[in-house]
């Protein structure tokens, strides 16, 4: 099913595209209340979860932040999140070298595995440059 076309649903998308730091609702809605004064925090939560269902953005969820994040690139690729700030960063292509990974989970495994999410974590540059990891165990 088309979705149909709204101004703030195309103003959702095109901040999206602007950004490579995979934002929250809350900094998408922050960003875009200058342009719309009237917007909701929950009109921007339903129109990126709309946008997600209809494959347009990826909706990335983090156990460990407990807070869904959004991200533009609809390809294939893996995430680190830093320990430290949060930030939910794009790794380089070569990372994607876990094509076949639900094939080799499945190797001995009696039920179905349809799927997998994995992302990185530990402490990203920002952080190691300001000392950061000197607070981590």
């Amino acid at each position: 099913m088309a979705m149909k076309y709204s101004r703030q649903r195309a103003a959702i998308l095109s901040f999206l595209q602007t950004r490579k730091d995979h934002p929250t609702a809350e900094l998408v809605y922050s960003g875009l209340k200058t342009e719309f004064p009237n917007i909701s925090l929950g009109t921007v939560y339903r129109n990126l979860n709309q946008l997600a269902e209809a494959g347009m953005i990826a909706k990335l969820q983090f156990g460990d932040l407990g807070i869904d994040h959004f991200d533009y690139d609809t390809a294939t690729h893996q995430h680190f999140v830093c320990n430290q700030c949060n930030a939910v960063i794009d790794l380089p292509a070569q990372s994607n070298s876990y094509a076949d990974i639900d094939e080799r989970a499945a190797q001995g495994f009696d039920g179905k595995i349809m799927g997998h999410k994995l992302y990185f974590c530990g402490i990203c540059r920002e952080c190691l440059l300001k000392g950061a990891c000197d607070k981590v165990n």
